[in-house]
């Protein structure tokens, strides 16, 4: 017989469902701008954004004493719209008045995530508006609308969630689409998205896969000995990063279990007093390798496994910022 499938736990909100409008001067912040902060690009873009848009993320609050509400989230949206004398916030109330989550968990918008963005509010609105509610020029708009023009869809796909300079596309676009798949996995696999990496892998692309426009220029730029042994080079190092990447999920989880096994050994007396007088330089390379694991352990949080994790994995997704919702329809 098959076992019925357990009903799913009711999970609890964090907040209420319903936006409440909350006067003013009844918002408690639970800190305090500083001057540098109120100068601050993001700032003045926020500024620009309910200039011209509006509010669109409610505050968070926490109710607190005589009718007063604590401030979690929207720190700058209340000292903006303060300022501009509003006499009522648009707030959701949270059921807990931790802050961690709204202030940390904080997601920097991707430069093709803005792109996208850029093309779904272009439906809606002009490129004037969006640079005024955007704080920016008008031209700044247009690079971003164009920012994947003669980009292929599987280096779009590998580069999507990553921080990416728009200078770094501008340079990818000089490659053909194999090429810049292949250059969009290094750079994920080494974490280094900078114009200058991306260029370096430009100098070590054969002609052959180059636009026809670029050939000439990139061929001037370096010899063509020196050319062939940094693209030889760069395709060691895809190859060597492909094979790192399959068999380092298994080798971190034998180096913890090994780690955790000559800690144990050590920490009996005799093995320790032992290997300290016949093995002497042995030991000190194995206490160590012991201090390092014990320390990368307790700075991980877990108590167990130190934080192994590569350069370039994915970190978790977080909630958007006020100004790129500001992008929005």
């Amino acid at each position: 017989m098959m076992k019925a499938k357990p009903e799913p736990k009711h999970v609890k909100t964090s907040f209420r469902l319903q936006v409440v409008r909350l006067k003013t001067k009844s918002l408690v912040p639970s800190k305090e701008l500083d001057k540098k902060e109120r100068s601050h690009h993001k700032y003045l873009q926020i500024a620009a954004s309910l200039a011209a848009v509006g509010l669109i993320e409610p505050l968070v609050v926490f109710p607190a004493a005589h009718g007063t509400y604590l401030v979690l989230d929207g720190h700058k949206r209340l000292d903006i719209l303060a300022s501009r004398k509003a006499q009522e916030v648009e707030c959701l109330i949270s059921t807990d008045d931790e802050a961690y989550t709204y202030n940390r968990r904080t997601n920097y918008l991707s430069s093709i995530g803005e792109h996208q963005m850029i093309l779904r509010a272009l439906q809606h609105n002009s490129e004037e508006t969006i640079a005024v509610a955007l704080n920016v020029n008008v031209s700044t708009i247009r690079k971003k609308r164009d920012l994947l023009n003669g980009i292929c869809k599987e280096a779009v796909d590998v580069l999507k969630d990553r921080r990416v300079p728009p200078y770094s596309f501008a340079i990818l676009r000089k490659m053909k689409p194999v090429r810049q798949a292949e250059a969009a996995e290094l750079m994920v696999s080494s974490n280094l998205y900078s114009h200058r990496f991306v260029g370096a892998l430009l100098a070590g692309t054969r002609d052959e896969m180059l636009v026809p426009q670029d050939r000439v220029t990139a061929a001037r730029a370096i010899a063509p000995d020196q050319t062939a042994q940094i693209a030889s080079e760069t395709e060691n190092l895809f190859q060597n990063s492909k094979i790192v990447e399959e068999t380092y999920g298994a080798e971190a989880l034998s180096l913890s279990v090994c780690c955790r096994y000559i800690k144990k050994l050590l920490d009996i007396p005799k093995v320790s007093r032992y290997i300290s007088s016949s093995h002497p330089d042995l030991s000190v390379e194995l206490h160590h390798l012991t201090t390092l694991f014990t320390a990368e352990s307790v700075q991980n949080g877990h108590g167990s496994e130190p934080n192994m994790k590569r350069r370039g994995v994915d970190r978790p997704r977080r909630r958007p910022t006020d100004s790129a919702k500001a992008l929005g329809p």
